[in-house]
């Protein structure tokens, strides 16, 4: 395997998560899109861990999933205006 790559079960346990959260997240299309090793077993980036621990902490602060991807995706170019505005009311709420 791949320095860089990292089965699901590393994932989860360096991330704080179970495997359900990460298998939930991927199809909810919050991670990015992973490659098989030749046994059918998920490989994930390292950086995949700490978008997890992102993902966690946005959830902790009020931000649904939905929301979440629209940051993690940037929306384009036309939902600039609407991160920002959304930025500022979760602002607004924990404040």
């Amino acid at each position: 395997m791949t320095q860089s790559l990292r089965r699901i079960g590393e994932v989860a346990q360096r991330a704080g998560v179970s495997v359900y959260t990460i298998r939930y997240y991927d199809k909810r299309k919050l991670l990015r899109p992973t490659p098989r090793s030749e046994g059918g077993f998920r490989l994930f980036a390292v950086e995949t861990i700490e978008r997890v621990r992102f993902i966690k902490q946005a959830q902790g602060i009020g931000f649904s999933l939905d929301e979440i991807r629209m940051l993690l995706t940037g929306g384009g170019m036309r939902a600039g205006g609407q991160m920002q505005h959304l930025l500022d009311a979760k602002l607004e709420e924990i404040s």
